[in-house]
């Protein structure tokens, strides 16, 4: 029995595998995130607690009978003593040494690519690639929207809104991009942009990248729109070219890459996703996601306990994680 964790913001997700690649048990819990509050890391180890007992009761089995577990849980890494406090806390619950984390880069990563060598480039709120290559693994990316996250939904969203405070001013011609943030922010003086997104929204980072889908609603219509969006593709293909590069891919050598999150349902950012990485000396070859990151992270448990699932357990797998 192999075990994977995906935690998150807003929900945690537990699979539980054989090594045939048959679900076992597959639970949802609430969000992991170690900064919602103040005893952040207790609140995880309390939510992994109860998703553990969960699957095991679905499963019909005890904690002895996981034989490795996989955890990525977000900022593990990002903040001094969190391998050591989220580790730790992940030891309580199981009970036992059988485990590694990391953060949930790695389980979108194995959930992509099926816990096998290549690069996985996730655009959500945020962004960052996380890659494995022979034994080598590299993260790039996923600073932050302060110094970073380029390419994903919330810097599309601010330069959105800095294409509409340039368009409201003259400083460039107003195009659809314009309209369609004031109908967004349902403003009636342009000004009021800064009391919705500043006051209303406080500059929460979830409020503001859900403003991206009104860039590739008018991209087509509006040249502005469509240069953010092809920005966008170009910054997120570097981060699987530089990932590529750490870790040594050898650039005669096809390295598939995968892609998670919203943003890469818009066609201009794909198309330009694309192009970029073909103009890149590595061979990079576009790959379909294959898991959801908690069968993915399942996936990787089993190639961490030394056992890693066949072929045929991976497309099983795959079959089953996409129609639960």
């Amino acid at each position: 029995m192999f075990l994977g964790i995906d935690g998150g913001g807003t929900k945690t997700s537990l699979c539980l595998i054989d090594l045939d690649g048959t679900v076992r048990g597959r639970v949802r819990m609430p969000g992991s995130y170690p900064f919602a509050d103040a005893d952040g890391v207790g609140r995880v180890a309390e939510v992994l607690a109860a998703g553990v007992r969960e699957v095991n009761r679905v499963a019909g089995i005890g904690l002895d009978d996981i034989h490795y577990t996989f955890a990525g849980l977000p900022t593990f890494g990002e903040w001094a003593g969190s391998e050591e406090a989220l580790s730790g806390a992940v030891a309580t619950v199981l009970g036992t040494d059988r485990f590694s984390c990391g953060d949930d880069s790695v389980a979108a990563w194995a959930g992509s690519l099926g816990a096998r060598d290549g690069i996985n480039v996730i655009a959500g709120t945020g962004s960052m690639s996380y890659g494995v290559w022979n034994g080598r693994s590299v993260r790039v990316g996923g600073w932050g929207e302060i110094f970073g996250d380029e390419g994903s939904a919330y810097w599309i969203a601010a330069r959105a809104l800095q294409a509409f405070s340039m368009m409201a001013d003259g400083r460039e011609p107003r195009g659809e991009l314009y309209t369609a943030v004031r109908a967004r922010l349902g403003i009636d003086r342009d000004l009021d942009a800064v009391g919705v997104v500043h006051g209303d929204w406080a500059g929460r980072r979830d409020r503001v990248a859900a403003l991206a889908p009104v860039v590739s609603t008018v991209a087509a219509e509006d040249p502005a729109a469509a240069r953010i969006l092809q920005d966008a593709g170009r910054a997120l293909a570097r981060l699987a070219a530089v990932a590529a590069t750490r870790i040594g891919c050898p650039a005669g050598d096809e390295t598939r890459v995968s892609t998670s999150g919203s943003v890469f349902g818009a066609e201009e950012v794909r198309a330009a996703f694309a192009q970029s990485l073909s103009d890149e000396p590595h061979a990079f070859a576009l790959a379909a996601p294959m898991l959801p990151p908690d069968a993915g992270a399942a996936a990787y448990a089993a190639r961490l306990s030394g056992t890693p699932l066949s072929d045929a357990a991976l497309s099983r797998l795959a079959t089953v994680a996409a129609a639960a």
